[in-house]
């Protein structure tokens, strides 16, 4: 099943995509969402602005060394920030509990997911940030079972 499209075509239209992406998670009723998109396309800075939305307080960075950040949001119910880019193996991810934090039914924000597929729980939602022309973005996606 396809998500709405959801364009944002500039940085002050973060908030609102945001709000909107939150809707979507929250339809979907899935706590795995994995976001893909090229180096460079905005993953990131979505998620910061999708935290902000949740009510996180904390300052929300790429955790591409930590490999996993938690954060609270409005509710103090945690929200993992996963980020896979520099990982070597699926098992690797394994090591740090990553299928724990998955199955734990709390919400967890995963980067560069096609590194660890095969450990992503079904149903999740995918999350294409599109690139398109004069900096702006669209958001695309589809749950995935």
């Amino acid at each position: 099943m396809s998500i709405p499209v959801i364009s944002i075509p500039s940085l002050s239209a973060l908030p609102e995509a945001a709000r909107q992406l939150r809707q979507v998670i929250a339809d979907s009723n899935c706590s795995v969402v994995a976001f893909e998109g090229e180096m460079g396309a905005g993953k990131t800075t979505l998620i910061r602005a999708l935290a902000a939305e949740l009510g996180v307080a904390d300052d929300v960075s790429s955790p591409t060394f930590a490999l996993v950040n938690e954060y609270r949001d409005a509710r103090d119910k945690p929200v993992y920030h996963f980020d896979f880019y520099r990982i070597d193996s699926p098992e690797e991810a394994e090591r740090i509990g990553a299928v724990e934090y998955f199955d734990s039914g709390y919400l967890c924000l995963v980067e560069w997911p096609a590194r660890v597929a095969r450990l992503l729980p079904p149903p999740y939602l995918e999350v294409n940030v599109v690139v398109l022309p004069d900096e702006r973005r669209e958001v695309r996606g589809l749950i995935k079972n």
